[in-house]
C-alpha cells in the first residue's frame, strides 16, 4: 500500500454526468488508503471536464495499462502508480464506500500519442496501450500502474478519467473529468528520455483552456516513490446536483 498525500473530491453528479459539479476539500492529510473519506459540501466547485475525442469504449479491464495487448510492447516512461478511493454521499452527509464502480483512465504516451485512434499526426488503430478500467473493490478502491504522461500540441499534461456506476432504473451513469500535474514536476520528469525527444513547446497549465475550467482543483498530489511516482485521489459521488453534459470536438 502506498502512503501518499490525498485529495478528497466530491463529484456532484445526479447522473454522474460530465456536466456535473465537483466540490473540493483541499486538505492533504495522511489517511489510510482504504479509509472512507469524510464528505464535505465544500465551498469550491468546478464543472466536470470534457471527455475529448480519444475515449475508446472497449472491455479492457486491467490494472497495469502500460502494456499493448496487440504487440506486448510496454510504453516507456517514468512509472506512475495511481490509487483512487471512491465513496458515495448518503442522506445526511455521511459517506459510504462505493464498490463495483468502473473507473476508466486513458492518456497519451511519452511522445504524445494515444492508442487506438487516427488523426492528422498518428494512426494507432488496433493498439491499446495506456487505456483500461478497473472495478472498485469492497473498500471503493481501484489501482492502476501507468507512466507519467507526455504532452502534445495545444494541451497541458493530463490523464482522462471516467467513472461509471449503475443509476436509477438500471441505467449506466457516467462522470468524466481530467487530472493534471504540477508544472514544476512535469519540467523535471520531461527533462529525461523518452520525454525529452518530444520536440516543441509544452503548454503550461495556466495556458490550457480546459485546465482553466477548474483544473487547479484537479492536480494530482504526486510524490516520488521507489524509483517512480505515486498519487492517491479520493472521489465521493454526490446525487444532489445535476447539469448538462458537455464535450468538445477538438483534440483534448
Amino acid at each position: 500500500m502506498i502512503d501518499t498525500p490525498t485529495r478528497r473530491v466530491v463529484l456532484g453528479a445526479g447522473a454522474f454526468a460530465a456536466g456535473s459539479m465537483l466540490a473540493i476539500d483541499r486538505s492533504a492529510a495522511e489517511t489510510p488508503l482504504a479509509a472512507t473519506p469524510a464528505c464535505h459540501d465544500g465551498d469550491e466547485a468546478t464543472l466536470a471536464q470534457t471527455e475529448g475525442p480519444y475515449f475508446v469504449d472497449k472491455a479492457l479491464e486491467r490494472s497495469d495499462i502500460r502494456f499493448d495487448p496487440a504487440t506486448g510492447a510496454v510504453s516507456a516512461g517514468a512509472p506512475l502508480a495511481l490509487h483512487f478511493v471512491l465513496s458515495k454521499v448518503a442522506s445526511g452527509g455521511a459517506c459510504a464506500v462505493l464498490p463495483r464502480a468502473q473507473v476508466h483512465i486513458w492518456q497519451c504516451d511519452a511522445t504524445g500519442r494515444y492508442s487506438d485512434v487516427s488523426d492528422r499526426s498518428t494512426d494507432t488503430r488496433g493498439h491499446q496501450f495506456l487505456r483500461g478500467y478497473q472495478v472498485s473493490d469492497a473498500d471503493g478502491v481501484v489501482r492502476f500502474t501507468t507512466i507519467y504522461p507526455g504532452w502534445y500540441r495545444g494541451r497541458a499534461v493530463h490523464i482522462h478519467l471516467k467513472v461509471r456506476t449503475l443509476g436509477e432504473d438500471g441505467r449506466v451513469d457516467d462522470f468524466t473529468s481530467q487530472l493534471y500535474f504540477a508544472d514544476d514536476l512535469t519540467d523535471r520528469v520531461h527533462a529525461a528520455q523518452p520525454y525529452a525527444s518530444n520536440r516543441g513547446q509544452r503548454l503550461l497549465n495556466a495556458r490550457d483552456m480546459i485546465f482553466r475550467e477548474g483544473g487547479t482543483q484537479l492536480i494530482l498530489p504526486v510524490v516520488e516513490n521507489a524509483g517512480g511516482y505515486a498519487a492517491t485521489y479520493r472521489i465521493a459521488m454526490r446525487s444532489s446536483q445535476r447539469s448538462n453534459r458537455s464535450n468538445r470536438s477538438n483534440r483534448s
